[in-house]
């Protein structure tokens, strides 16, 4: 006879567990066969007991599955590990990162309202405020991401979100996360943090009072770019505003892709500090060489915002930027002359991966958009995966004697 099992059972007994047994155990629910793996559920639809049964699970009288659009067994099961690991009261899994952004903004702001974005963000994230979610008579503005005074004075009456990237992509940049959210709950508007360079496993951005964290769980969460997906995650109340969304528009996460990162959220924390430690060693060495004009890297005590990354983070990321001399044509150059990394402009992969942002992450932005945002022809970024150090060092070795 097929043993019974309690749907809750799993998730009762990890109160107050550590982050990495969250990370293998939260979220699991097992059915009646009693698989140890989490199980991956194929179904666009689900069959009902009665007719009065369905009528309940549409109508959100009872809970259960309804239609695999906003209800899957498999990235429920994601949704609630993530939520575990960031300290939020629910997550919301969505097909990419941008329509988690998507689906956040969306489902929380209307026409008339004002968003505040930090100037420094990923180049879609910049393409979706401005050509986007303007047209529909959201208002836009831009603050440098370390100005504190600057975000309190340009906040207005009708200020919904603060968006920001900490650290950001691609100069590693840093808000004071506490002292940003207090300035935003101080006007009656919340702030958004983007954790993707960060993941969970370094920074828990709710957690030092922020209201909304997004994620491109298509990186580090994923940790081998195997497939796309992204993720919102924070109060109940704002969530179940972007479960509607999600529920009408439809941006969602396949059960397949959910059962990927359910497989990566188990290795997360072992991964992230293996990034970070290969990270530090490139970053200090890259400092020392001749060609290189600066280093993005807040591990490094020459970065201006180093004493903030270790109170808030515990860990500095897989993220290294760089200027070269020689402007673009050097930065060129210098990518071309590598043989190992791989030259795309993903990251978050156990692979390394080199790209130009001025000519692929960021390149549909305006060179005005580009300078605002720090991002110049000469900056290379790099995304430092889970090779040998040494072997990673000599590649960009070569990269130097380019110059």
């Amino acid at each position: 006879m097929t043993q019974e099992w309690d749907a809750g059972r799993l998730d009762s007994d990890l109160e107050g567990v550590a982050f990495d047994t969250l990370a293998v155990r939260a979220g699991q629910h097992r059915t009646p066969e009693g698989e140890h793996s989490d199980p991956l559920f194929f179904t666009s639809s689900y069959v009902f007991r009665t007719a009065a049964d369905a009528a309940a699970r549409f109508a959100g009288e009872v809970p259960g599955n309804v239609y695999s659009r906003y209800t899957n067994p498999t990235v429920r099961a994601f949704e609630e590990r993530i939520a575990a690991l960031e300290g939020a009261e629910q997550a919301v899994a969505t097909s990419t990162g941008m329509s988690a952004i998507l689906s956040t903004v969306m489902a929380l702001c209307s026409a008339g309202d004002h968003v505040l974005v930090s100037q420094s963000v990923f180049g879609s994230t910049i393409s979706l405020f401005e050509k986007y979610f303007k047209r529909f008579g959201v208002q836009v503005d831009y603050v440098p991401l370390v100005d504190l005074d600057g975000w309190d004075k340009a906040i207005k009456a009708n200020t919904k979100l603060l968006f920001v990237e900490s650290p950001s992509n691609p100069l590693a940049e840093l808000v004071d996360i506490p002292a940003l959210a207090e300035i935003a709950h101080a006007k009656g508007a919340m702030l958004v943090v983007d954790n993707c360079f960060s993941t969970p496993a370094l920074q828990q951005p709710l957690k030092l009072g922020a209201d909304i964290v997004v994620h491109s769980a298509t990186k580090f969460i994923d940790g081998q770019g195997r497939c796309m997906g992204g993720v919102v995650a924070g109060r109940s109340e704002q969530m179940k505003e972007v479960v509607g969304f999600l529920r009408t528009a439809g941006p969602s996460l396949s059960p397949f892709n959910a059962w990927i990162f359910l497989k990566g959220l188990e290795t997360l924390n072992l991964r992230m500090r293996a990034h970070c430690a290969n990270a530090q060693v490139l970053a200090e060495w890259l400092e020392q060489q001749d060609g290189i004009e600066k280093v993005h890297y807040a591990g490094l005590h020459s970065h201006p915002q180093h004493e903030l990354a270790k109170r808030q983070m515990r860990g500095f990321g897989a993220v290294v930027s760089f200027e070269v001399k020689g402007g673009k044509e050097g930065a060129w150059r210098f990518i071309d002359a590598t043989r190992l990394i791989s030259i795309t402009a993903n990251l978050g992969d156990s692979k390394t991966t080199i790209t130009h942002p001025g000519t692929t992450s960021h390149g549909r932005l305006s060179p005005q958009e580009r300078e605002a945002a720090g991002i110049r022809d000469s900056l290379i970024r790099v995304a430092v995966g889970l090779e040998d150090v040494a072997d990673l060092q000599a590649d960009l070795a070569r990269g130097l004697a380019a110059l």
